[in-house]
Order: structure tokens, then C-alpha cells, then sequence
């Protein structure tokens, strides 16, 4: 049984900072590839960026040069740094993993239970 958990988030100020965590926990054999999405409500989830485990990255246009993905692979933790934050940040954040459960098995996708994050003075 695999667990993914946000922690982090919360009230961030315009032009401020935030930082999010995520571990994936349980039964782990290999961790392909760890990210972030976000969704605010009436519309679709959608990309932030994401972290290969050879240390790839690929971030939305919207968040490319302000937020920043970085992971440890040993920890099955990946984290979202937020910087020059704005108000349409705002949305409930996402954090997903690529896991191969057991060896031989094929990757799965797993979602977290998803952390606010409010963008407002």
C-alpha cells in the first residue's frame, strides 16, 4: 500500500514565498517521477511541474522562473518552493508519484489528498 502526503501551504502574501512538501510512504520499490498540480474550483486540474528521478524538470509556463521542484530520492520527497507568489497561485495543490510498488510490477500514479495554498494581502 503506497501513501502520498502533502504538508505545507497555508496564507501567502503577493511577491511572497511558500514551500510545499511531499513523501510517499508503504510498499516502494522504485519512484519514477514525482510533481505538482494544482486545481481551483469550477475548473480542471491542472500541471505545475514535475521531477524525474534522474533529476529532469518541466514546469508550467505559468509558474517557469518562480517556483522551483527539487526531490530526494532516497526520501521519496519532492518539494515545491514558491517564490514571487500571486493571487492566481491561489488553488488547492496536488502532489503526485509514478511508483513501481513492487519489482517487475508496472508504475502507478498516486495523488495526495491535496494542501491549500491562498495567495491574498
Amino acid at each position: 500500500q503506497v501513501q502520498v502526503m502533502e504538508s505545507g501551504g497555508g496564507l501567502g502574501q503577493p511577491g511572497g514565498s511558500l514551500r510545499l512538501s511531499c513523501a510517499a510512504s508503504g510498499i516502494i520499490f522504485r519512484v519514477n517521477a514525482m510533481g505538482w498540480y494544482r486545481q481551483v474550483p469550477g475548473k480542471e486540474r491542472e500541471f505545475v511541474a514535475y521531477i524525474n528521478n534522474d533529476a529532469t524538470t518541466n514546469y508550467a509556463d505559468s509558474v517557469k522562473g518562480r517556483f522551483t521542484i527539487s526531490s530526494d530520492n532516497a526520501k521519496k520527497m519532492v518539494w515545491l518552493q514558491m517564490s514571487s507568489l500571486k493571487p492566481e497561485d491561489t488553488a488547492v495543490y496536488y502532489c503526485s508519484a509514478d511508483i513501481m510498488p513492487t519489482v517487475g510490477s508496472r508504475y502507478l500514479h498516486y495523488w495526495g489528498q491535496g494542501t491549500q495554498v491562498t495567495v491574498s494581502s
